[in-house]
């Protein structure tokens, strides 16, 4: 049997797998949560305040009387969309600015990089905080507000992983020979470089977006995120902060559902790496 024959045999990665089958199971909580929770996301009086954890409410009581299990299950939806909205605006962004910094080179190249490496030497957290501290909030929605600071946040990191990959296929003939036919910057980023590195921009993408989840909850429960009684993950932490040493579990059920998400974001991206070097491997 031959090599390729065996690649193409060969089972796909454990962390494929598991990270499918996590990343799956919070999309089917998202899909379905807010039809199968026995309760409203605001919905007062659904069962004595802090009785702690039940069959009839797995996540507890908050002090309001909400039922947290039914918060987390409509909440689900935002977190993803969120999450994924965000990093699909940052990729989109950074990634064709990187590519056509790359291509182009000389002072656009450098004025491009220097403003990201700007950007990307703040932490993360710190220019999102920045960012949502200086847009009047009266006249942005909190949601598109959350999806564009994600975005910005995202946007410089994913341009430089862009121009690297665009600068060892741009002396290739066939760019060469775009630009010789008179082909734009931007015509030769999209149609001649990017489907050539997109391999590794779309592990870029997996990354970004394993990391999401967690600054979409940082804002929330930094009271910078959705407002109350939005139920955000986020939000229903930091809401419930107080009560971790009396109803523990009001804390500790949506904590681990953000980690199984996060973590089953980064066991995916992990398989789709191996999958993708294989890939490569095959074809060469």
């Amino acid at each position: 049997m031959s090599a390729d024959a065996r690649l193409a045999r060969s089972p796909l990665p454990v962390s494929l797998v598991l990270g499918g089958l996590l990343s799956g199971s919070i999309l089917l909580v998202a899909l379905i949560g807010p039809w199968v929770a026995p309760y409203g996301p605001s919905q007062l009086g659904t069962g004595a305040p802090l009785s702690g954890i039940s069959l009839a409410h797995p996540f507890g009581v908050d002090q309001l009387g909400r039922d947290v299990f039914s918060r987390v299950l409509h909440g689900a939806w935002l977190v993803l969309v969120l999450s994924l909205s965000g990093t699909v605006l940052g990729f989109l962004a950074g990634g064709i600015l990187g590519l056509v910094s790359g291509q182009r080179g000389g002072w656009f190249d450098w004025l491009v990089m220097r403003g990201c490496e700007v950007l990307i030497s703040i932490p993360i957290l710190v220019t999102a905080l920045l960012v949502v501290a200086l847009v009047d909030t009266q006249t942005i929605a909190p949601l598109p507000l959350i999806i564009g600071v994600i975005g910005f946040v995202y946007a410089p990191r994913i341009a430089r992983m862009a121009r690297s990959a665009a600068i060892e296929v741009a002396t290739r003939d066939y760019v060469t020979a775009a630009r010789l036919r008179g082909d734009s910057g931007l015509r030769i980023a999209l149609v001649e470089i990017l489907p050539n590195v997109s391999g590794i921009l779309l592990v870029e993408l997996a990354l970004r977006a394993a990391y999401a989840p967690v600054l979409v909850a940082s804002l929330g429960f930094l009271g910078f995120g959705l407002s109350p009684p939005t139920p955000e993950w986020g939000m229903i932490i930091a809401e419930n902060r107080g009560l971790i040493f009396i109803t523990p579990i009001t804390v500790l059920g949506p904590g681990l559902m953000l980690a199984v998400l996060v973590v089953g974001i980064n066991l995916l991206t992990e398989g789709i790496a191996r999958v993708i070097g294989r890939s490569v491997v095959r074809t060469t």
